[in-house]
């Protein structure tokens, strides 16, 4: 009996009833091992530094009034959506064709539904995390058809390398989501690899994680996968996973993102919703105009996701960026770009929303200096707006098409430092060691102070990449560049990995429909 039928008929055959029982049951034990032990210290950072305010409201006030010149005198275009269209004429928009025009201040008030802030949970007590207020999520790099080590060199990517990301996300402390589309498994058929994928994420880690956006379809399955381990009716109120959502910039919304929205909107998971703009390709050259063209077209995703489920957790996105204009290539960590983003956090801010911004952006092939210039530029100016949901926390290169081994974990010990900074100072008693001078005075060394002795492990973030040895040690232990350290880390993690716990039940009903859906259709290779 299909599950249409089940819901038609109200039957549930007694193999449905037993995974119930005992997706209840996971979830009752997950429940008490909260409340037995008491909710874990979140992961995500709680920011105790403060965010910086770049643009005065005179400022402020002229980016939302453009942002709504855009919507109401230019609109935004819906492509083959008739359901998109059909839910924005209902909330007052003008409709015309497929294009949808929103007369002043009306995107902003159909986001006013969408909450603050939301958790995510993982598929273990201890992996939630919260998402808006002054909690700041790191997640791994997303979408990249390529993977580069030193061993191997730059190649495209396969299902076997999808799952050591997975897994050196999992293992590291500094990532508190196992991201997406981490990279593309491009050995699997395209309309097919989204089941291993998702597959990856819920066999291989704890973590919260994204699915499939690929298509209405393909988000579906994701959902449905998810709800094979969680449950329907935990996941009604409860996020477990997100869909990353882009507008086609500039100005349109194609049926293939909005199904996805919709699909995760419907289920009450989370959205991620980002334009992607290059100023003077995908929106004018200067910097103003694009800010308010991301404004608008973040609100009117939004505003579909709130029209389709009012209350959806939301993330509003930011990916704006600069281009060589000699050459039309992508340009990170550029000081236009990093104003933007500065920029677009006090947009974000007024509208109450939690605040995607990039990560480790860089236009570099290889993890050299550029590449940390950009990726370290870039990853400030979204910490500086904001930022609560930072994608492309690790691995990324090339501007996307790539994600490197080496730079992965040289940006997860960047990311260690990250929580540190984050965290601010605290002046205490302890911290202002008084007794560490009544006990050396003037003149004496402080390492053998009872203070040192007491403080010394957690006082400094330790990198376990930097070398800080002489020239003398640094060269008999073989003159390594920072890249080499990191290719042996990157080993040493995926051999320390664990496999997490996982109900054998569970496992094979979602291998038994992964097998089904691939069998159901043909294999496509784009």
């Amino acid at each position: 009996m299909s599950q249409s039928e089940m819901s038609s008929t109200g039957a549930v055959p007694a193999s449905e009833r037993g995974r119930r029982n005992r997706r209840q049951g996971s979830i009752k034990q997950r429940n008490r091992a909260l409340q037995n032990n008491g909710p874990k210290k979140a992961r995500a950072i709680e920011r105790e530094v403060p965010i910086y305010n770049l643009l005065d409201d005179a400022a402020l006030d002229a980016l939302e009034a453009q942002a709504d010149w855009i919507l109401e005198t230019i609109g935004i275009v819906f492509k083959d959506d008739a359901e998109a269209l059909a839910l924005f004429a209902a909330a007052g928009a003008v409709v015309d064709g497929e294009r949808v025009k929103f007369p002043q201040g009306l995107a902003r008030e159909l986001c006013k539904t969408a909450p603050q802030q939301f958790q995510m949970y993982g598929r273990e007590p201890g992996y939630e995390i919260s998402i808006g207020g002054n909690s700041v999520v790191l997640t791994p790099a997303y979408g990249s058809p390529f993977v580069t080590d030193l061993d191997n060199g730059r190649r495209y990517a396969t299902l076997h390398d999808f799952e050591n990301f997975i897994k050196l996300s999992h293992v590291s402390p500094w990532m508190h989501h196992s991201g997406g589309t981490v990279c593309e498994p491009v050995n699997i058929p395209v309309n097919k690899r989204h089941l291993d994928m998702v597959y990856a994420h819920l066999r291989y880690s704890s973590k919260p994680f994204m699915g499939s956006v690929t298509n209405a379809e393909r988000a579906e399955d994701s959902i449905a996968m998810a709800r094979l381990v969680y449950g329907h009716e935990y996941m009604e109120n409860h996020c477990v996973i997100q869909g990353n959502i882009n507008v086609n910039s500039p100005l349109v919304f194609d049926d293939v993102m909005t199904g996805a929205l919709k699909a995760y909107a419907r289920a009450n998971q989370g959205i991620v919703l980002s334009p992607f703009i290059l100023g003077g390709a995908m929106g004018p050259v200067t910097q103003p105009a694009l800010i308010a063209q991301a404004h608008a077209e973040a609100m009117v995703g939004i505003a579909l996701g709130q029209l389709v489920r009012p209350g959806s957790p939301v993330v509003y996105g930011n990916f704006l960026t600069t281009m060589n204009l000699k050459t039309g290539a992508p340009t990170f960590g550029t000081p236009e770009a990093n104003l933007s983003a500065m920029a677009i956090g006090q947009l974000c801010r007024r509208l109450g929303l939690p605040l995607r911004c990039g990560g480790h952006l860089t236009a570099s092939k290889v993890a050299d200096g550029q590449a940390m210039q950009e990726s370290s530029d870039s990853m400030n100016a979204g910490l500086l707006a904001g930022g609560n949901y930072i994608l492309h926390a690790a691995g990324w290169l090339e501007g996307g098409l790539t994600i490197g081994y080496e730079k992965f974990v040289m940006d997860l010990d960047r990311c260690g430092m990250i929580h540190t900074q984050l965290a601010g100072l605290t002046i205490d008693a302890n911290s202002l060691g008084t007794q560490a001078y009544l006990q050396a005075g003037p003149g004496e060394n402080f390492l053998a102070t009872d203070h040192t002795m007491a403080n010394f492990r957690d006082a400094n973030y330790l990198s376990d990449l930097a070398d800080t040895n002489s020239f003398e040690q640094w060269t008999e232990d073989g003159s390594l560049t920072i890249e080499q350290r990191a290719n042996a880390r990157w080993k040493a993690m995926l051999a320390e990995y664990r496999l997490p716990e996982f109900d054998p039940a569970i496992d094979r009903e979602l291998k038994a429909f992964i097998e089904e859906r691939k069998a159901s259709m043909p294999d496509m290779w784009y």
